[in-house]
């Protein structure tokens, strides 16, 4: 991808869409323009947090760790950012990030990025609004798995015949 093709990626993700065009350029010539294949991993749980990834085009999964297995917890877009999190919080990852199929990424180096974010109130706009819809997406499936429990308790309860207390 040339430079100005990165500009116009950059651009056309809506966290970065209103930012002058000197700071795109800037973020644009920092940037790498990765490609990953099916399966390949960005990055694992446990490793060090150095960068944030924007989805230029594919999908990607995110997996957790449960009894030594990885379990897919989350499914990423295009314009999806992620690592985020770990870079405010000052920590490793917290999950694998694993390509679904190939996956092109802009990768932005963690400490531009807190530059990028603390000195740009629309940049820092639109990374709270993508935190947002992370925790209500999360809140949703939190919600919903806990519909399928109860579900299937009051259907193990009826099957096994055991009397509701009163």
């Amino acid at each position: 991808m040339d430079y100005l093709d990165a500009v116009k990626v950059l651009q056309g993700i809506p966290i970065f869409a209103s930012l002058e065009p000197s700071k795109l350029k800037l973020l644009a010539f920092a940037s790498e323009y990765l490609t990953f294949e099916d399966g390949e991993a960005l990055f694992h749980v446990g490793d060090p947090a150095d960068c944030v990834y924007l989805i230029e085009d594919g999908k990607a999964g995110a997996y957790g760790e449960k009894d030594g297995r990885e379990v897919l917890v989350a499914e990423l877009g295009r314009h999806q950012v992620f690592g985020e999190m770990a870079i405010f919080r000052n920590t490793t990852r917290i999950a694998t990030i694993r390509a679904h199929g190939k996956l092109d990424v802009v990768r932005i180096d963690g400490n531009m990025f807190l530059e990028l974010v603390t000195h740009n109130p629309e940049a820092a706009l639109g990374v709270m609004r993508e935190l947002s819809e992370k925790i209500a997406r999360a809140m949703e499936d939190y919600e919903e798995m806990e519909g399928r429990v109860r579900t299937l308790q009051s259907v193990s309860d009826i099957a096994g015949g055991v009397d509701e207390p009163s």
